[in-house]
């Protein structure tokens, strides 16, 4: 069994109800699931600004399913709410990002763990550093809560 983090967003319909839902599927595939505090964030990215809000949080649970079986369990799951992807960056009834699965560091198509942009995105680290800041990241060895610590730096500057 390894520590998988795993990252829920939604901005479209019923957030509160989408992120039930991971949760409850989730704990299908992860035991000793926790959840973080769920925390409302604009969207990121260019062109976004007209999208509805996100809620954002964490889950954190242990696997001893692969990261592609994990992903292969994302994809099955938002799927299963209703997601679809009409284009890049389009709005979401669900989203399920695999961020880290263990210490494993792969790099394959359509499949990066860690997630690649995690280290830049408060909805991520936020809320995963108030569930387990003393996780670290394989690629470099710092912990969730010096990540966020530095993204909170940068931020202010």
């Amino acid at each position: 069994m390894k520590p998988v983090v795993v990252a829920i967003g939604s901005n479209l319909a019923d957030r509160q109800a989408a992120i039930r839902f991971a949760v409850e599927r989730l704990s299908g595939a992860l035991s000793r699931l926790t959840l973080s505090p769920i925390i409302e964030t604009e969207p990121e990215g260019q062109g976004l600004q007209e999208q509805p809000l996100y809620l954002n949080a964490v889950v954190v649970g242990e696997s001893s399913l692969s990261a592609r079986e994990m992903l292969n369990a994302l994809l099955s799951i938002e799927t299963e709410f209703g997601r679809t992807r009409p284009s890049p960056n389009a709005a979401r009834t669900l989203d399920l990002d695999l961020i880290l699965s263990g210490q494993e560091v792969i790099d394959e198509p359509g499949l990066q763990v860690p997630h690649p942009r995690f280290r830049e995105r408060f909805f991520v680290l936020g809320p995963l550093a108030e569930v387990a800041p003393d996780l670290s990241d394989p690629v470099t060895g710092l912990k969730v809560w010096e990540l966020l610590r530095a993204l909170l730096r940068d931020e202010s500057r």
